[in-house]
């Protein structure tokens, strides 16, 4: 005979309540619950299972990962006559606010062969004259003048190449025009090409950051970067490839066999797509931290962020809307899920969501110590990788609705960039 009363552990078992879910049936008490729901709570707590095993294996993967990647700052510094020739370009459009001071801090590098490229890239704001004068003042310092741009570049990939074909050092140094370096820091760098026969050296770059929101976002971004393409991993796999526009360290004989950036003249991200076109080929290739060696402001706050990135986010996904819903749905699941299901699971199912929540937090944690910026941004972590999506979404409707990316004052179509990337990722077949 059946009967309604609560299981043997629950303090309701004394007393039988209408409506209660339990029911008992013959002597012992046996809980039930309704066969859809039971079907939602499975699943639920196997979905919860699976984040929770993903966020851990990337905290453990990170936490021990991280220290195989050195800080720029403590490698040691070679002799003079262990120098290579090194060549500095460094494409500006624009840059009056930032181009002195970051010349200044390049021309002031404690390297004795040092050659900087500096090219105007159709600017409005008098960086041309900057540029001009201190070259005057200081004759390794060259200048190259773009009036025009040809048809099928973009202007900065266009810049960099012009430089890199005037530049006469055995490497070649690419930055960007707000980039500030410590005295030490191309010496450093150089060494450590030398002493692990590199081809190219990557070094992520110190941001100063005054907005913790934005901290936040960076911290996000940084997060995906070593879930994807792990930095420790740079060195000792084929697959993972790595490339920073405020410093790309390459030896140029290998640079130039490859094309250099005439083979990557319509590419967005020119700076990963260089780390992936030197790794692919088979050369050397390591990355670096540059804490108090490689500075830079890259954005001022998060609305500047979100502007930035509307030329990027899209390309970072291969133009692709199925992969940028992809890449929605991996985070809405690893992010948002455990977060939201705190509040409706129960159970060993809220202590899964409740450890994947710790993991994700710990692995920020651990990643904040690489970094300058307040330990405030963690307060925004629950929302900023939503913002980062929206980001995402910006750039792809933004891009979709222009038919092309605008930037730099020139648009460029959509089925343009789509085509030249396909074509540059096309397989080619051997005689």
């Amino acid at each position: 005979m059946s009967r309604t009363c609560a299981p043997a552990w629950c303090s309701r078992r004394s007393r039988a309540r209408p409506g209660c879910r339990w029911t008992c049936r013959g002597p012992g008490p046996s809980p039930r619950v309704a066969p859809g729901r039971a079907d939602r709570v499975g699943a639920a707590s196997w979905l919860s299972l699976a984040v929770f095993a993903a966020t851990a294996w990337q905290l453990v993967a990170l936490w021990r990962g991280l220290p195989q990647v050195p800080q720029l700052r403590d490698l040691p510094a070679a002799a003079d006559g262990d120098l290579p020739a090194v060549s500095v370009v460094v494409s500006a459009r624009d840059e009056a606010g930032t181009i002195e001071a970051a010349l200044r801090s390049l021309l002031a590098q404690d390297v004795p062969r040092l050659e900087i490229v500096a090219i105007d890239d159709r600017s409005a704001d008098g960086t041309g004259a900057i540029l001009d004068r201190l070259a005057q003042a200081d004759a390794r310092l060259r200048v190259l003048h773009v009036r025009e741009l040809p048809d099928g570049w973009l202007g900065k990939t266009h810049a960099l190449h012009l430089g890199a074909q005037a530049a006469t050092g055995d490497y070649l140094l690419f930055t960007d025009a707000d980039v500030h370096f410590a005295p030490q820091a191309l010496r450093r760098a150089l060494a450590c090409c030398i002493a692990r026969r590199l081809d190219h050296l990557v070094v992520v770059a110190d941001l100063t950051v005054r907005q913790p929101l934005l901290a936040a976002l960076l911290l996000e971004m940084l997060a995906a970067f070593c879930a994807t393409l792990p930095p420790w991993k740079v060195a000792t796999s084929r697959r993972v490839y790595a490339g920073v526009g405020a410093f790309n360290l390459v030896r140029a004989a290998p640079y130039r066999r490859l094309g250099g950036h005439a083979a990557l003249r319509l590419e967005v991200i020119d700076d990963m797509e260089l780390g992936r076109l030197l790794k692919q080929a088979g050369l050397r290739q390591d990355l670096l931290f540059g804490r108090e060696a490689v500075l830079l402001e890259w954005y001022a706050d998060a609305a500047q962020l979100a502007r930035g990135l509307e030329k990027n986010s899209f390309a970072s996904v291969g133009y692709s809307v199925a992969r940028a819903a992809a890449a929605t749905l991996l985070v809405l699941v690893l992010h948002a899920w455990p977060l939201a299901a705190l509040v409706v699971t129960s159970g060993p199912g809220r202590w899964l969501n409740l450890g994947s929540v710790a993991c994700s937090l710990l692995l920020r944690v651990r990643l904040l110590r690489t970094t300058a910026w307040h330990a405030r941004c963690l307060l925004w972590w629950p929302l900023a990788p939503l913002v980062l999506l929206g980001v995402l979404w910006r750039s792809v409707l933004v891009t979709l609705r222009r038919g092309g990316v605008v930037w730099r004052g020139t648009r460029y179509p959509l089925a343009q960039l789509r085509a030249a990337r396909a074509a540059r990722r096309r397989p080619v077949s051997g005689p």
